[in-house]
């Protein structure tokens, strides 16, 4: 059974650092993928690694978050820095195994359970 697991999340003030980790039991995917959902919003794309190399990232964390693969550990980090007020969520890592836009949610066939990242003032 796959499972994916992620943590890191914590209280945090704005403009420090966090890194969420993602590790993927069962399964070696083709793609990784970090969502996240903010209060009353809809779950929204971050960022995504393809094949350990190709990266993507949403606009609003490009430059200030990195996502990278550590495939011995099938570990995937999403490190954050200069964080905001609106980083805050829970956010979600999610994997697949067949090609497909991944900036969308459809494209993932399993979820992790969130973690939540709380970015004060």
């Amino acid at each position: 059974q796959v499972h994916l697991v992620e943590s890191g999340g914590r209280l945090v003030q704005a403009g420090d650092s966090l890194r969420l980790s993602c590790v993927v039991s069962n399964e070696s995917p083709l793609a990784v993928g970090w969502f996240r959902q903010a209060p009353g919003k809809e779950r929204e794309f971050v960022s995504s690694i393809l094949s350990g190399v190709t990266t993507y990232y949403a606009d609003s964390v490009k430059g200030r978050f990195t996502i990278s693969r550590d495939s011995v550990k099938n570990t995937v980090f999403l490190q954050m820095n200069s964080l905001k007020l609106e980083d805050t969520a829970i956010y979600y890592c999610a994997i697949t195994t067949r090609p497909g836009n991944l900036r969308s949610r459809r494209a993932y066939d399993y979820w992790g359970q969130g973690t939540q990242v709380t970015v004060s003032s």
